[in-house]
Order: structure tokens, then C-alpha cells, then sequence
């Protein structure tokens, strides 16, 4: 494929099997057809994932994106922005020496995509805890990424091949849900999903439906009162703005019709709501696109994984969709 997209592929905590699944999808060679793969992250992690998938890539280390680009044959090109020791990486262990260089990883990711020097960046998954330890204090790689681009206006969606789900609310606790469910949070989050499931599907106007906060869509206020007060006057300031969007709806069974193809998008109001369903059938290749931001970004759709770390048996098909999907972007 001519000018194939370079795509920096973040390494997540490496004690978790962030090495291993890049190990795994950069050993398929469908991967070496469609894009330039550049890791960022760490040798000795990149190393101790070689053995544990007894792989016989090989790593060469570069400086540069544009080095990357210059590269031929099946080596792993490696940007190391670390330089860890064995007891900062162990296996389920997460470190401050490794969350400090998770973060490293994602800012210099960001960075050079804002800068053009790659086309996109995909992300294996971090660890908050130790990234919090570090000093990096963010609920997760969605809102780091929109502090690093400078905009409020971004959504986070995880897309399968049945289901595409964004979210009003991320990572927040539950108690806090229903304050920050308003008006223009819900209609920002229609308007970005709509714009982004467009860019997705090629369909110019996606159905989109949004799901109620509230069991029953409140009925009748008697569970709550922010379906008919706040959701249902978005959905129909999004609908007088040209947006096929319907709610709100019922996610108790909304999900039935959505993945028989009923909607071309769904926009839950919390975290669980809506990413239970999506996982329930896209665990192993599902992928988390974060929308409204300036640059292309996609991410597996699970964590570190830290009770498989080391087995060499974490599945690789949530990463390979994430870059297929990244690369399908960029061009």
C-alpha cells in the first residue's frame, strides 16, 4: 500500500500485557501492510515480551517518526523514552517509575500527531494508580488527551462491528452522575457522537439513540426527573439541528435493537451503562476511539490485564482492530 500511515502505538504500563499484545499484532502480517507501526516505550519491556511470546521480531531503535518511515524489513521500531530496570516492570506490580514513563509515552504519542509526524496513535492499556503515583493525576488516557490538544470537547466511544457507544459521563463515580448529566453535556455528546459515527460509517445523518439516566426513562418522574427535564430537551435541540437522534430510551432493552442493527450509534449516559452491553460482544475486538479531538486516536477496549502479565496468553484482536481502525481513519 503506497504512503502507508505511520501509527504510533503507545505501550501502556509494562507490567501489564501492554508489550505482549503489541508483540503479538505486530507479528500478523496484515499489520505491515496497511501502516508503519512506531512503539513507543520501553526496551527491556519490549525485550522480556519478545521471550515470553517466543517471537522472532526483532527491535531496532529509532529517534525519530521519520526514521520510522525509512525502515524496511520486520523489525519492531522502537522509540525508547525509558530506560526501566527489572524491578520497575514486574509482572502485576505497577510501579512509579512506570507510570511516570506511561505518561511519557502518551504526552510524546500526542505530540506527534499534533505535529504531523505520525498519523494517528493507538494505546494499550495504562495503569491510573500508578500513573496517579507518579504525580500524573487523570482519570484515564481520554482526559489527558484533551488536556494535551487543548479542547473540552471530546467524547469517548467504544466501537465494535455491532455496537457504537459514547458516553455523556466517563470515568466518574456514580453518586456524581446524575449533576453531570446536563443539558449541553448531553448535547455536545450527540453532536460530537454524530459527527464522529459519520466519519465512521460514511453515512451522512447516523441514527443515533440516547439512552435514558433513569429506569424506564424515569416514568413519569416518579425514578427521577432528569430523562423528561434534560435528555429529552437535547435530543430535540440535536434533532432541530439536522441530527437523527431518538430518545430518550429505555437501555434495558434498547440494546436488544441496536445490535441487530437498529441504530447506527448509542449514546449512554454513564460508564457501565453503556460499556457492559458493548463488551458483552465485542470483549476481544472492541476499540476505544476518543472523539472531537484534533488528532486520530484509538485504543483497546480492556485493562493491563495484570493476572495474565507474563503468560503470553493475553488475546491481540481488541490492539489489531484498534489499528486497523486508526489506519482506516487517517486515510
Amino acid at each position: 500500500m503506497p504512503n502507508k500511515p505511520c501509527i504510533a502505538i503507545t505501550m501502556g504500563d509494562p507490567c501489564g500485557i501492554g508489550p505482549e499484545i503489541i508483540i503479538k499484532a505486530l507479528q500478523s502480517p496484515e499489520i505491515a501492510n496497511i501502516c508503519v507501526p512506531l512503539v513507543i516505550g520501553d526496551r527491556l519491556a519490549l525485550e522480556r515480551a519478545l521471550s515470553t511470546c517466543a517471537s522472532t521480531l526483532k527491535i531496532t531503535e529509532v529517534s525519530s517518526a521519520v526514521d520510522a518511515r525509512q525502515m524496511n524489513g520486520n523489525a519492531i521500531q522502537l522509540l525508547a523514552l525509558s530506560h526501566l530496570t527489572d524491578s520497575d516492570i514486574r509482572y502485576g506490580a505497577p510501579s512509579v517509575a512506570a507510570g511516570d514513563a506511561v505518561y511519557r509515552y502518551i504526552c510524546t504519542a500526542a505530540n506527534l500527531c499534533l505535529d504531523g509526524h505520525v498519523n494517528a496513535m493507538v494505546t494499550a492499556p495504562i495503569s491510573k494508580e500508578a500513573m496517579h503515583r507518579a504525580g500524573h493525576d487523570y482519570p484515564g488516557h481520554t482526559e489527558l488527551l484533551a488536556e494535551l490538544c487543548g479542547t473540552d470537547n471530546f467524547v469517548m466511544m467504544l466501537a465494535g462491528d455491532l455496537l457504537r457507544v459514547s458516553l455523556v459521563t466517563i470515568h466518574e463515580a456514580l453518586a456524581d452522575v446524575p449533576r453531570l448529566v446536563t443539558f449541553e453535556q448531553v448535547l455536545k455528546t450527540i453532536r460530537i457522537t454524530a459527527e464522529g459515527v459519520a466519519r465512521l460509517t460514511g453515512k451522512a445523518s447516523p441514527r443515533l439513540a440516547v439512552l435514558a439516566l433513569n429506569p424506564h426513562c424515569g416514568e413519569g418522574g416518579k425514578f427521577g426527573s432528569q430523562d423528561k427535564d434534560i435528555i429529552e430537551p437535547a435530543v430535540k435541540a440535536a434533532r432541530l439541528e439536522g441530527i437523527d437522534a431518538e430518545g430518550p430510551l429505555p437501555a434495558d432493552t434498547l440494546f436488544h435493537f441496536a445490535q441487530q442493527g437498529g441504530y447506527d450509534g448509542v449514546v449512554a449516559m454513564y460508564h457501565d451503562q453503556g460499556l457492559i452491553p458493548l463488551k458483552m460482544l465485542h470483549f476481544d475486538d472492541g476499540v476505544n476511539i476518543t472523539l472531537g479531538l484534533p488528532i486520530i486516536r484509538t485504543s483497546v477496549d480492556h485493562g493491563t490485564a495484570y493476572n495474565l502479565a507474563g503468560s503470553g496468553k493475553a488475546s491481540e484482536k481488541s490492539l489489531l482492530a484498534a489499528i486497523r481502525m486508526a489506519c482506516g481513519m487517517a486515510r
